[in-house]
């Protein structure tokens, strides 16, 4: 009887979670543009969206200051290669706008989180900014493995990293 009581009360616990828990909106679109690692900008219905992902850094390929970054523009065709003309699916979190109006998301293909796999393959670093921090973990994780194995932008050689990735 003891167990019995305990798995209902599991159920109802879990229940009240998911029900308290805040949604995920998700959103489909076509990418119309890659801007460069990080950005790009989608078409949802009849507009375009410029999409910043979510808790993930490239280094820039054209920036008003720093100009070029290293490895930017392997960072542009890396992201180019994964979602170019693709359908992909827009899931916002806390916070779905920055400062300068756009969209904050993680941007999936199929099963695969596009933010997530520029950290693994490391052509992307972590940069999380709260109160977007759903997939942190999963993304410092990915960072060390990709670092370890001197993955993307990790690795020594003709490519130099980025002050920021060192």
């Amino acid at each position: 009887m003891p167990r019995a009581r305990s798995a209902a009360f599991l159920a109802v616990a879990l229940l009240l979670v998911a029900a308290t828990a805040a949604p995920v909106a998700a959103r489909e679109a076509t990418v119309v543009r890659v801007v460069d690692g990080d950005t790009i900008h989608v078409r949802v219905g009849e507009r375009v969206e410029k999409v910043r992902y979510i808790g993930v850094n490239t280094p820039e390929v054209r920036h008003p200051r720093k100009g070029e970054e290293p490895g930017g523009r392997e960072a542009l065709a890396v992201n180019r290669g994964l979602v170019e003309g693709r359908r992909v699916r827009l899931e916002t979190d806390v916070q779905a706008r920055d400062r300068y109006g756009r969209l904050l998301a993680y941007v999936w293909v199929g099963d695969v989180m596009i933010n997530a796999e520029l950290v693994r393959r490391g052509y992307a670093q972590v940069m999380t900014i709260p109160p977007n921090v759903r997939h942190q973990a999963l993304f410092l994780r990915l960072q060390r493995e990709a670092r370890a194995r001197g993955d993307g932008l990790w690795r020594s050689g003709p490519l130099a990293r980025p002050a920021a990735l060192r």
